[in-house]
């Protein structure tokens, strides 16, 4: 009896650790629900890749999710934000297709970094999804609707 509830207690924590990087905030998922989500991808492999073109450069693939509404990018790993992109960010933002994949840059100079992924479906609609964020972030009067 008590080795089966050992084993079921092992097999919960598996669970637990399963590689779900989905889970947000409750506050979180009302707003993203309230700008209207467009895209979401939960649970897929990212290439990270920082400090291109200096000596220091270097990548790695990270498990994470991503969801984009018509005012945010958000790239996280459960409440470990990776990227977000809303109308008052600062940073450079830019977002390019290469094939099946899409890659969003941040920053610039020695501080930019690219997350790369293949999207599940349309790549050509995230990109301009993600762009549409992207130019509500620059203040553009093009993604204001003007």
């Amino acid at each position: 009896m008590r080795a089966g509830r050992t084993a079921a207690g092992f097999a919960l924590v598996l669970l637990a650790c399963s590689g779900d990087t989905s889970r947000l905030a409750p506050e979180l998922q009302a707003r993203f629900a309230t700008e209207g989500q467009l895209h979401r991808a939960d649970n897929i492999w990212f290439r990270y890749t920082h400090d291109a073109g200096t000596r220091s450069a270097g990548w790695e693939d990270r498990r994470g999710s991503i969801i984009v509404t018509r005012q945010t990018v958000l790239i996280h790993k459960n409440e470990k934000i990776g990227i977000e992109i809303i109308p008052a960010s600062r940073r450079a933002y830019d977002v390019t297709r290469d094939g099946n994949r899409v890659r969003i840059g941040a920053g610039s100079g020695k501080s930019r970094e690219v997350w790369s992924f293949a999207p599940p479906d349309d790549a050509e609609g995230w990109v301009r999804d993600i762009r549409a964020v992207i130019r509500l972030a620059r203040g553009d009067s093009l993604a204001r609707g003007s």
